[in-house]
C-alpha cells in the first residue's frame, strides 16, 4: 500500500524491490503483480508511505496470538471469527487451525461466500460452530456479470448446510446497482426463509469507507460516486424478512 502524501523519496523501497518499484518523474511506480520480496519491503520505508498489509504466519504463531484473548472469550462468550478472503480455500492449513482451536474449546465462526466446492466445506463440519454465509444474489446472470461466479453453487451449498442441520446466518451485502432493489432483496429473503433451518438474516449496507484503501493499492474504486445505503433504506426489508419468520438485523 502506498500513500504518496507521506513519501519523502528516500529511495529505500526502490533499492530493495528487485526492480519492481521505480520512479517516473515525481511519481513512484509499483509493479504489484510481480512483487515477491514482501519481507524485504515490510519495514523499509522510514516515513511509512509504503506498507505491506498482511503477513505469513505459522499455525503456532496464530495460536499464540489467539491464546492471549482466551480470558476475554471466556468472559464474553465470544471466540474466533475466520474472515476473508475465503477461508474455505485454505484447505490443510485451515483444518489444522480449526483443530487447534477446538482443542482449546474456542467457539469458531467462519465468514464465507460459500462459493467453493462442497467438499471444502464438508471437511470443516463439526469444527466450525457457525457459518456466516453471504447470499449476494439469486439471479445467475446478474451474479455472474458482477462477480464472475455461480450463484447456483452458493445456493446449493446453503441447501446442503441446511439439510445437515449446520448452524448458519444468511448475510446480505446490500450494494447499489447490484441487489439494492425490492424484487432482488425480496427474492433473497424468500430463498432464505424457504430453508427449513434458517432463522436469521443480516443486511450489510454498502458504504464507501474502502475508497482510500483502493487508492493506496493503486486501484480504481468503481463505486466511489455511490451514496451509502442507510439503515432507514432497509427497514422495509427487515419487516418483510420478519414476516417471513426470520430474525433480521442491519449490521453496522
Amino acid at each position: 500500500m502506498f500513500d504518496s502524501r507521506l513519501c519523502l523519496k528516500f529511495g529505500d523501497c526502490i533499492r530493495n524491490s528487485g526492480g519492481r518499484i521505480w520512479s517516473e518523474g515525481e511519481s513512484l511506480v509499483i509493479d504489484r503483480e510481480n512483487i515477491t520480496c514482501f519481507d524485504a519491503l515490510r519495514d523499509i520505508c522510514p516515513s511509512k508511505a509504503l506498507t505491506i498489509a498482511g503477513e505469513n504466519m505459522s499455525i503456532n504463531s496464530i495460536m499464540n496470538e489467539i491464546e492471549k484473548d482466551i480470558p476475554f472469550y471466556e468472559m464474553s462468550g465470544g471466540g474466533v471469527t475466520l474472515s476473508g478472503g475465503e477461508p474455505f480455500t485454505q484447505d490443510g492449513e485451515l483444518i489444522e487451525l480449526l483443530a487447534e482451536l477446538k482443542k482449546r474449546n474456542i467457539h469458531i465462526s467462519a465468514e464465507t461466500s460459500l462459493h467453493v466446492p462442497w467438499e471444502n466445506i464438508e471437511k470443516c463440519l463439526g469444527l466450525v460452530d457457525v457459518f456466516l454465509a453471504d447470499l449476494k444474489h439469486t439471479d445467475p446472470e446478474k451474479f455472474a456479470f458482477f462477480t464472475g461466479g455461480n450463484t447456483g453453487l452458493v445456493m446449493e451449498n446453503f441447501r446442503k448446510l441446511d439439510n445437515i442441520g449446520a448452524e448458519y446466518v444468511v448475510r446480505v451485502p446490500v450494494v447499489p446497482d447490484f441487489n439494492f432493489s425490492g424484487p432482488e432483496l425480496r427474492s433473497i429473503i424468500d430463498f432464505a426463509s424457504g430453508l427449513k433451518n434458517s432463522s436469521e438474516i443480516h443486511f450489510i449496507p454498502f458504504h464507501s469507507l474502502a475508497k482510500e484503501k483502493y487508492q493506496l493499492l493503486g486501484k480504481d474504486y468503481l463505486y466511489g460516486n455511490k451514496r451509502n445505503v442507510e439503515k432507514s433504506d432497509l427497514a422495509a426489508y427487515v419487516e418483510y424478512a420478519e414476516r417471513k419468520g426470520l430474525t433480521a438485523k442491519i449490521m453496522n
